[in-house]
């Protein structure tokens, strides 16, 4: 039987609007990026984007490589380093259209699916940082992608972009595993047992290593310091708590509240009906994925990426059921969810993009919701103060004079901003920061930015007080709170060289 081609004119049509939403998606991202500064986390990816490897201590060296390019095209722009992340975000919504389509959803589906997955808070986020998490994100939904072609077309050759999809993601964040573990399980317990012997299946395997292997051999000469990191971070944000709001943060961030029954419809639509049942993968994938994030105690955001798929299910089936009311009510159903939309848009944008003036009630009450605006003010102050602290030292000391910063965030403002004060080189302990060693000559001169007395003293015989860091808005974060003092220390206790081997630390 000859399968009957797909009308060109109409797939035309439908892929422009996707794209013309898409560009709509990449222009209010772009358009919205460029209040507050750089949050804690891209000042890291920012620095070792100037000192570009196979892999990191925290993360696979994929998005600092993107972010290096952005430095090159851009220099420091806050908007222009930030638009590969909406760019990711402008690509997830022109794939999730389309898996509307491959599921059997029309333009409705399609368009509905796109704005449903574009105003979830986290897919705001992710479209408004620099870092890792922004194109993890991106990364997951290609996967979900290529995996709704290979089930909608039986074509075995899809494989290859799911390999490509998770050698990706593997070079961008280690969460990718947990997806992986939702797919393979999906395989066992469904029909796409039957690529078991296929050698497309074997070739997108064998992609997937090939893509992965650089940081995999990175790793190996690093006696794979990326797993203890990952164990030291996990067992920290577990005694902090940070898995405790695993899973109403999945109502409200990784979802928008609004969109919650077109996910539940999806899963039931791809889990529990024959139309749907093609499909079914798809709620393995997910409900694997949630359960080994939920029982592992992962972050709330770490099974964001896996809702976009079960949103085109769930748009796919509204539609279908659309169809079978009334002309009448359905045109009042459809501009009742068109409403709903806007407003549930409306409202993530104020809460998730850095939209409202600093220290306007919108702004108090976005942070109360959303811990990330808080550390994304005050980084040019801080660079500042240490450089009213630096200008207090004897000419003769300031060629043996270093900065001695406590975390990633106050290293990597204090390199991004530092240049303009002629501030001297900034060393740390944290991560990969360790790796690059103190420096030569070693210093004998330490300013200290976000240790407390005590700890300073551990390694430098003489400290004196040098000031506080703080921000001109008066935003209570980190920097501006725990972390605030600043000493000018001197005399270390050991040779730079011994006392170096424990001066490291993970964060």
């Amino acid at each position: 039987m000859i399968k009957k081609a797909i009308p060109f004119k109409p797939f035309f049509v439908d892929q422009t609007v996707l794209l013309l939403i898409s560009l709509g998606v990449v222009v209010f991202h772009t358009l919205t990026n460029g209040q507050y500064g750089f949050h804690r986390d891209e000042l890291d990816i920012l620095m070792n984007a100037r000192h570009l490897d196979w892999g990191y201590v925290a993360y696979p060296p994929f998005t600092p490589f993107i972010a290096s390019i952005g430095l090159a095209l851009f220099g420091t722009s806050l908007v222009g380093l930030r638009f590969a992340a909406a760019l990711g975000q402008g690509v997830v919504a022109f794939l999730v259209g389309n898996m509307a389509r491959d599921m059997g959803g029309n333009r409705l589906a399609q368009v509905f699916t796109m704005l449903a997955a574009a105003i979830a808070p986290i897919a705001m986020i992710t479209g408004m940082l620099i870092q890792y998490m922004s194109f993890d994100y991106l990364w997951w939904v290609v996967l979900a992608f290529f995996v709704v072609r290979l089930l909608a077309t039986n074509d075995p050759r899809w494989w290859l972009g799911v390999g490509a999809a998770i050698g990706l993601g593997m070079m961008t964040k280690y969460t990718m595993i947990f997806f992986i573990a939702g797919l393979a399980g999906a395989f066992v317990l469904t029909s796409m047992r039957r690529y078991f012997f296929s050698k497309w299946l074997w070739a997108g395997i064998g992609l997937a290593l090939i893509i992965f292997l650089p940081n995999l051999i990175w790793q190996i000469q690093n006696g794979f310091i990326s797993l203890e990191f990952l164990s030291s971070i996990h067992m920290r944000d577990i005694q902090n708590g940070r898995g405790n709001d695993f899973l109403i943060n999945q109502l409200y961030t990784c979802l928008n509240p609004l969109t919650l029954p077109l996910w539940l419809a999806g899963l039931i639509f791809t889990f529990f009906t024959s139309q749907g049942k093609r499909f079914r993968p798809l709620a393995w994938m997910y409900l694997i994925t949630f359960g080994l994030l939920l029982f592992s105690r992962g972050r709330y955001y770490y099974v964001a990426p896996a809702y976009p798929m079960l949103l085109s299910a769930g748009c796919v089936w509204f539609e279908g059921w659309l169809v079978q009311r009334p002309l009448a009510t359905a045109r009042w159903i459809k501009g009742a969810a068109w409403t709903m939309l806007l407003i549930a848009g409306i409202a993530a944008a104020l809460f998730s993009k850095p939209i409202a003036p600093i220290n306007s009630p919108v702004w108090d009450l976005a942070i109360q919701v959303n811990e990330t605006f808080v550390e994304m003010v005050g980084w040019p102050d801080l660079a500042a103060e240490v450089a009213g602290v630096y200008a207090t030292i004897p000419e003769a000391e300031k060629p043996r004079t270093t900065i001695l910063a406590g975390n990633y965030g106050e290293a990597g403002a204090l390199e991004l901003y530092g240049a303009q004060y002629h501030l001297p080189p900034v060393i740390s302990g944290a991560n990969s920061l360790w790796k690059r060693g103190f420096g030569n000559p070693p210093p004998e001169t330490i300013i200290t930015v976000g240790f407390d007395l005590v700890n300073a003293l551990h390694f430098m015989n003489e400290c004196e007080y040098a000031g506080q860091v703080s921000n001109g808005y008066g935003v209570k974060n980190e920097e501006a709170t725990a972390r605030l003092d600043m000493y000018i220390c001197r005399q270390p206790r050991q040779p730079w060289n011994e006392m170096w081997a424990n001066l490291q630390w993970f964060q």
